[in-house]
């Protein structure tokens, strides 16, 4: 509900404070008094008029900036959720929300919410879900055909379905999505999968172990340099122990020597033992120098055979382990290769296999959504033909006998790349007005006060299926008559209060709304619960006149003379005066009557 409206330097209104009440909020006042401006500042305060050149000519002349602020209060736990999630902020059920636009003569407009910075994105946003104004076309709520097919849903009963439909569609285009991937890739697939084939094999042939290259390589320089080394290594072993007066020889003889001074000095048997070892030592040396010179005799077959080996295992780290770091051994870099070009073929032959289960899955996505889609068609298709009697029945009551109201759904195949979450069809209310006329979509339908009356006969039928719990009338007295005035107040009256035409029989606080009109007809502004009049007048002196638009609550006799002034102007007459009070009895009767029922939940309607 808007609690509040502040108005501040807005074309001819300086300073206005609106206070506004559940039910029917009726505005009245002469022709250029302002009554527009109200629904201009809501427009402006919901985001439904933007900024620049347009913003700007609402800024009163000689003010800096415009300023609107509305007070709401949203009473519904997941209407609360839903704002949060739009302005990206906590709301809490029953918790006021503050909504300020301003707007600076240069055309630049800033909002927030509860102090919080917000974007004209998120205001709009947000203002379609407070605010439901009739009067600009391309800005209503009901006009917008994925707005009608979801209150069409509600009113069928439908909402389960949708779930499901939306659900299987969201699997069914990730499957697609996937399909899609895989197949552009398929050739690039193909080729990686030939070459990754083609390592592993390569690899696997080669059967490299770790530690292998460098033994290899070691293996490569003694069969390479054999000669050298047979030729040096011939030259130590004959000054070690093959030769006359070898390093042998002489070791014998100083340990010799060492033996006899020993037997002189019994304190030198360690050293004499260092001379032992020694020996022992040279000689074990000259063995295994024997034994090396005989390895070295390998013949020109081995020295092929470990430089072919050698070359291989160079390729294959020059190929596959160029990551290696220095210190590493590169064979287990070509190891780690070969694990994870396998990991990958087999990802491959797994997507390979994924294709013709998505052509499958895909398939049935397809048959599921087909039948959801059908099932939601026909529950829509009911939903339309119960729908169609009952609005035009309302058309009736509303003067527009000839009225013809419509539900097109047109469906789509379930493979049709258009389809939405909605569902298989599209939708949209069709209205004819008068006999000879086209059936035309709602939101063609050019008279705005017939629009009015078309969205007030909708919100009777619908209104406990629309969460949008303020609702704006403009125009909508345009080009009726008294009679008709009448019918269109006390339905409004009806829709405040939750009283329906058809379905709950008593009124309900979950179908009430706030209802704000601006209106011409005495018979309508008489079903008000809240009366307000707009007025205007000129101060100043005369070199500084100024025009100044002012807001004030009817009540009493003010009122009274109000409704006789809508329907005589200045020159009322004591008739038309008792006239007034007439047409205000009934409403006090109602207000009575309500007072005494407390089941009927209208105590809140101020008196």
């Amino acid at each position: 509900m808007l609690l509040e409206l502040h108005i501040s330097n807005l074309a001819i209104i300086e300073q206005v404070n609106i206070t506004l009440a559940p039910g029917l909020n009726v505005f009245t006042g002469q022709t250029g008094a302002g009554k527009s401006l109200i629904l201009g500042s809501l427009e402006l305060l919901l985001g439904l008029r933007g900024g620049g050149e347009e913003a700007a000519m609402f800024v009163r002349p000689g003010s800096q900036e415009a300023r609107v602020s509305g007070l709401f209060d949203v009473s519904s736990p997941a209407m609360a959720q839903r704002l949060g999630q739009v302005l990206d902020q906590a709301i809490s059920p029953h918790e006021p929300i503050l909504i300020t636009r301003r707007v600076s003569a240069s055309g630049r407009s800033s909002v927030s919410v509860n102090g919080s910075p917000a974007t004209a994105a998120m205001l709009r946003e947000a203002g379609g879900l407070l605010v439901d104004i009739h009067g600009q076309h391309d800005q209503q709520f009901l006009l917008k055909p994925a707005n009608q097919l979801l209150i069409l849903d509600a009113f069928a009963d439908a909402a389960g379905e949708r779930q499901r439909f939306e659900e299987t569609l969201r699997g069914l285009r990730e499957r697609q999505r996937r399909l899609m991937e895989l197949r552009q890739s398929e050739a690039k697939r193909s080729e990686a999968m030939d070459l990754y084939r083609f390592q592993i094999d390569e690899i696997d042939q080669a059967q490299p172990h770790a530690g292998e290259y460098e033994q290899v390589k070691s293996r490569y320089s003694v069969l390479k340099n054999a000669a050298h080394l047979k030729a040096q290594s011939a030259q130590v072993l004959q000054g070690l122990s093959e030769g006359d007066d070898t390093v042998l020889d002489r070791m014998g003889s100083l340990k010799g020597r060492m033996q006899e001074l020993l037997r002189m000095d019994g304190s030198l048997a360690d050293l004499s033992g260092q001379f032992e070892q020694a020996e022992g030592l040279l000689q074990d040396a000259a063995k295994a120098l024997s034994r090396y010179q005989d390895r070295l005799d390998g013949d020109g077959a081995e020295l092929a055979q470990v430089e072919e080996r050698l070359d291989l295992l160079n390729r294959l780290i020059h190929k596959y382990a160029r990551s290696a770091q220095s210190g590493d051994d590169p064979l287990e870099a070509v190891q780690a290769y070969r694990q994870q070009i396998g990991v990958k073929v087999q990802e491959m032959q797994t997507d390979s296999q994924a294709l013709s289960e998505l052509d499958q899955q895909i398939a049935e996505s397809l048959k599921r959504l087909a039948d959801i889609g059908t099932r939601l068609t026909r529950l829509r298709r009911q939903a339309g033909n119960r729908l169609k009697p009952l609005i035009e029945a309302q058309f009736r009551e509303l003067e527009m006998r000839e009225a013809q109201f419509d539900v097109d759904i047109r469906s789509r195949l379930a493979d049709d790349p258009m389809v939405e979450s909605s569902g298989l069809d599209e939708m949209e209310f069709l209205v004819r007005t008068n006999p000879g006329q086209e059936v035309l979509p709602l939101r063609k339908i050019a008279s705005g006060g017939e629009m009015s009356r078309i969205m007030l006969a909708l919100k009777t039928i619908l209104a406990d299926k629309d969460q949008v719990s303020v609702l704006v009338f403009d125009e909508i007295d345009a080009n009726i008559g008294d009679r008709l005035g009448a019918t269109i107040g006390r339905k409004m009256q009806d829709l405040a209060h939750g009283r329906r035409a058809v379905g709950k029989p008593t009124p309900s606080d979950a179908d009430a709304r706030q209802i704000i009109c601006i209106t011409h007809l005495s018979q309508i502004a008489a079903c008000a619960d809240h009366h307000l009049q707009i007025s205007k007048e000129i101060t100043g002196p005369n070199s500084d006149r100024r025009t100044v638009a002012q807001v004030r609550v009817l009540e009493g006799e003010d009122r009274v003379r109000e409704l006789a002034d809508m329907m005589a102007g200045k020159g009322a007459t004591e008739a038309t005066i008792a006239h007034a009070r007439n047409l205000l009895a009934p409403k006090q009767r109602a207000l009575a009557g309500c007072r005494n029922r407390p089941d009927r939940a209208m105590a809140r309607v101020p008196a």
